[in-house]
């Protein structure tokens, strides 16, 4: 490391702030915020990097500078809005080209209301964004149909002198005539309607109903009964859009929640907006890891970006754990109840997300998806490479008759029958799981090395610790015990075990690595017992044969070869059968079935 970097690490502060990373070019490589600068900018150049994306980083290192802060709110703030104007090489950004709607309430003498992809500074009340536009639309149509105001383009402009020539054909411009609030009399009458519309759009439709059910029941009184009917039908639509926006408590109101998935390339950020219980905005974005970045590291950069991006002000958020953002943010960790499941349902929303990425990549990208599942499985099974070959192995028996094992093979994650393979046991008298596996694996791996042939990166044993145990003696017996990486999976909770491990591994339920496996270890049962019926079916038919006297091994291959089946020996004629094995041995077999029950 050169002196001049060494001592710029040294004088740095230990105060909290922002740090910059630069080339030999002086081009800048990464922009990270912390609360001791100097702890932080030190840990890089004394821990033991096992990323290689953090230790090609560091050696690129040339020069730092940072940049002090007074508080930790502050340090995120700039670092957010530093990698934006700088993208840097090495930070994680997230990357959104969508321009999200907004609903828009004008700044003129009789508001109009309108959706925009475009905020700009004249004065007028934005609302969202809203990721999903069919969310926005049936929020606009809820406006045209239950308030009368204006959505057309025509500007009347700010002055007082237009309200009286306005007024007079106001009811006519109003594109929605049903509103049986009857003609508007004046400007205040037009913006407390308004007023209603902005309570709508922020979710809060405790005000909207109380009026409307004040109407209601005010024209029944009247016996304008038509009226009221029509007023019923607009509570009906408030209370249905807002009963589908409702997921929790609907004391619950102005916070927001964020949630994290992370795999080993990305990280998936939920974001929710809920007011008085809804959902008011839902939002996931995807982060491609550019180092060895933690969720923790991941979520706080998420959550000052999509705070700001959305423009959301709330004092509380809910987090699945503790993240730092400062005193002026209040951060939950909800336990136990309706937080609780809201913060789940986050989650779920980032899982969702992430697997329907996935079923995307999968059919327009097929060898990234296979790729991404490769380094998966190899993080998950903690191996030193991809396991792109794949062997798997099952043994098959019933009552001890006719012992056989399978070994199936997976190639990128895909099964490659061509390359299956049966075994009848041949060392082993009755059943011996145990003598069988140390069999057949032997006789695999010693055929593919005497052949040359490519060896998996890892095996998988259908069984416990005594299957894999067994397997090993083999591999020992044969030099490949510490090249070929194996495990054994057991039927009764799925757990793993590795060789000299006794505390097995167990994987999520729902993780595709987990998922791969059974599929193997199924395909190994499903071939191992086709081939094991197969055998039981030769048998019985062979052993029918086998009753007739003069009748050896030989001979009975060659009727089984000629004639197919039992059924079919047993109906051919005399004629037929000394044609194929001689009239002595065709008149024994032509006797015996024409003085036996004949099979059918």
């Amino acid at each position: 490391m050169p002196i001049s970097l060494e001592l710029q690490i040294k004088t740095l502060p230990n105060k909290a702030g922002v740090y910059q990373y630069f080339d030999t070019d002086g081009k800048i490589l990464y922009v990270g915020k912390a609360k001791n600068l100097k702890k932080r900018v030190s840990s890089y150049f004394t821990k033991k990097h096992e990323y290689g994306k953090t230790k090609i980083l560091v050696s690129k290192i040339a020069k730092i500078k940072h940049i002090v802060v007074d508080t930790e709110t502050d340090a995120l703030l700039l670092e957010n809005s530093l990698i934006k104007k700088l993208q840097p090489r090495y930070n994680v950004m997230l990357k959104d080209s969508k321009t999200y709607p907004w609903i828009c309430i004008k700044k003129e003498l009789f508001p109009r209301i309108c959706i925009t992809r475009h905020r700009t500074k004249d004065g007028s009340e934005y609302y969202g964004p809203f990721t999903s536009v069919k969310t926005i639309k049936a929020l606009f149509f809820l406006i045209n149909e239950i308030y009368s105001v204006r959505t057309y383009t025509y500007n009347l402009g700010n002055s007082k002198s237009n309200a009286s020539n306005y007024l007079g054909s106001l009811e006519h411009q109003i594109k929605n005539r049903k509103k049986p609030f009857g003609r508007i009399h004046s400007e205040k009458e037009y913006l407390d309607e308004i007023a209603s519309v902005r309570n709508i759009i922020k979710g809060n439709f405790k005000e909207s109903l109380q009026k409307l059910n004040t109407l209601m029941l005010s024209l029944a009184e009247e016996m304008r009964y038509e009226e009221a009917q029509e007023v019923k039908e607009r509570i009906d639509l408030l209370q249905n859009y807002q009963a589908k926006s409702t997921v929790v408590n609907p004391t619950i109101s102005n916070v927001e929640i964020f949630s994290i998935f992370s795999d080993e390339k990305y990280a998936y950020i939920n974001f929710f907006k809920i007011l008085n219980g809804a959902i008011v905005q839902s939002h996931t974005s995807e982060i491609k890891k550019k180092l060895d970045e933690t969720d923790k590291e991941l979520l706080e950069l998420a959550i000052i970006e999509i705070r700001q991006r959305f423009d959301t002000h709330s004092n509380e958020i809910y987090v699945p754990f503790e993240v730092g953002l400062g005193e002026n943010i209040k951060v939950t960790v909800p336990k136990l109840g309706d937080k609780k499941r809201l913060v789940d349902l986050s989650l779920r929303n980032a899982k969702q997300y992430r697997q329907e990425r996935f079923k995307q990549i999968k059919i327009t990208n097929p060898e990234k998806h296979t790729d991404r599942i490769m380094a998966q499985m190899k993080k998950d099974l903690r191996l030193n490479e991809e396991p792109r070959h794949i062997e798997c192995f099952d043994n098959s028996n019933i009552q001890g008759t006719n012992p056989v094992s399978a070994c199936v093979v997976f190639k990128n994650g895909k099964p490659s029958k061509k390359d299956y393979r049966k075994f009848n046991i041949k060392t082993v008298e009755g059943a011996n799981d145990f003598a069988s596996m140390e069999e057949v694996v032997f006789r695999r791996y010693k055929r593919l090395l005497e052949e040359k042939q490519p060896l998996p990166q890892l095996i998988i044993i259908d069984g416990g610790k005594g299957q894999l145990s067994s397997a090993l003696k083999s591999l020992d017996n044969l030099g490949l015990r510490h090249k070929i990486a194996i495990i054994g999976i057991a039927k009764r909770l799925e757990e793993l075990y590795y060789p000299d491990d006794p505390i097995p591994l167990y994987l999520d339920k729902t993780s595709e690595t987990l998922k791969i496996i059974q599929f193997l270890r199924n395909e190994a049962h499903r071939f191992g017992i086709t081939f094991h019926r197969t055998l039981r079916s030769k048998s019985a038919i062979k052993s029918e044969l086998e009753l007739i006297k003069g009748i050896g091994n030989k001979t009975i291959n060659e009727l089984l070869n000629h004639f197919k089946s039992v059924k079919r020996i047993s109906k051919a004629t005399k004629k037929e059968l000394i044609e194929i094995i001689g009239n002595s041995k065709g008149s024994l077999v032509f006797n015996y079935f024409k003085n036996n029950t004949p099979i059918v």
